[in-house]
């Protein structure tokens, strides 16, 4: 059975990815949803997610608005895909975090 680590950058950021765990427990797909910000807390963002595959997940959803660097952040930490959902946070509504999330270097990809 899938295993999904939902990976928020902000307790503020639980509202808008409602849909996203609705989905995933219509699905019957297990997941658990951890607030740790990239930025605040990265010692232990990355050990979350270092030891992610080692826990039984098979792929990480991470949100975050404006910067939004915790989906690449999570992406060079892992060898399991990482999914990146822009959310709106300041005046350009979400579209700076889409480009943070899609402009990643070579071999850290983020989808």
């Amino acid at each position: 059975m899938p295993r999904v680590l939902v990976l928020l950058g902000s307790k503020t950021d639980e509202q808008a990815m409602h849909a996203c765990t609705e989905y995933l427990t219509r699905f019957g797909i297990d997941y658990d949803l951890v607030v740790s910000s990239a930025h605040r807390q990265p010692d232990q963002t990355a050990a979350l997610v270092r030891d992610a595959e080692g826990k039984g997940y098979s792929l990480v959803i991470a949100a975050a608005g404006m910067a939004a660097h915790l989906p690449g952040f999570a992406a060079s930490l892992t060898t399991l895909p990482v999914i990146g959902v822009p959310l709106e946070g300041s005046a350009l509504q979400g579209l700076d975090a889409l480009y943070s999330i899609v402009q990643m270097p070579a071999g850290i990809p983020v989808a």
